[in-house]
This record gives structure tokens, sequence and C-alpha cells, in this order.
């Protein structure tokens, strides 16, 4: 299924990713909430879920922000559904290929920590499993259709998510 690219997705200059990311997160999460709304349950002393939270939302802070940057500098495209210029390595891509949906991860983390949403924690499993065929799998044909071997280089040397 990964290798397979509908006609349309080889002629479009985009990855043809299923959803915009944040909205596959944020659609995640509000269900998520809302479950821990109607159903809810304490899993973490305040203290403990607070200083996590923290520390998840600082990171994403930075991750996002690091990414933003390098990518504006790199000057390619942030929104999949816009074409990529370049092959941007630098910066936080030096560690991370996905360094944004890292971000978005432990944003998703670190609100769910915060809100004390038991719920959202066994929804994200599922939506990690569409983020990587969904999107990133996605992302990957199309960046190794368009770029080739600087592409599949970056690859070999820079982990998917740390």
């Amino acid at each position: 299924m990964n290798e397979q690219i509908s006609e349309n997705q080889q002629t479009v200059d985009n990855p043809g990713v299923i959803a915009f990311p944040p909205a596959l997160y944020g659609v995640t999460l509000a269900i998520g909430l809302g479950l821990s709304f109607f159903f809810p349950v304490s899993f973490l002393p305040l203290s403990i879920s607070l200083s996590l939270a923290a520390l998840a939302l600082i990171a994403a802070g930075w991750f996002s922000t690091s990414a933003f940057q390098t990518m504006t500098q790199a000057q390619t495209a942030i929104d999949p559904a816009k074409p990529a210029t370049a092959i941007v390595s630098d910066g936080v891509f030096r560690f991370s290929r996905n360094p944004l949906y890292l971000s978005l991860t432990l944003l998703y983390i670190g609100i769910s920590l915060l809100l004390n949403a038991v719920w959202a924690f066994p929804l994200l499993l599922p939506l990690l499993a569409v983020v990587q065929i969904g999107v990133i799998q996605r992302e990957e044909i199309y960046l190794e259709r368009k770029f080739g071997d600087q592409y599949l280089r970056y690859k070999a040397k820079v982990r998917r998510w740390l």
C-alpha cells in the first residue's frame, strides 16, 4: 500500500496527505476531551500532571518554532498541500525528519495532561497510525519522487521522529 500512488498524485506537486495534520490531531484531541468530560477519570496527582504537561508543552513549542524558522529560511512550504521546494536538513531537521508532527504529538500530550483527559491517551496510538500511513508515508514517497537521491541520503541519516 505504501508504494501505491494514484495517477492524480503522480501529477500533482504535493504529497496528497489524507487530511491537514493539525486537524487530525485537533479532532482526535476533541474526542478525547469530550470523553474525559462525560466519563471523568483521574490518573495522576495534579502536581505531576502539571509538571509533565509543562515539559511537553515547552518541548512542543521549541520543536514547532525551530521547524517553522528553519523551513521559512529554506523558503519551502510548511503546508503539505503545497509543493516542497527544498529538502530541509538544518536546525531541528538534523535530529528529526518530522519535527512538526513531533511537536503536534507533544502538544496533544501536554494538553491532555493539563486537562487530565485520560481518554485522549488511548486515542493517541490510532492517531499516530493514521499520521504515519496517511501523512508521513505519503510525504516520504512524494519527497523521494521529487528529490531522489538527495532525500534518500537525508532519510538514511535522520530518524523519522527522534
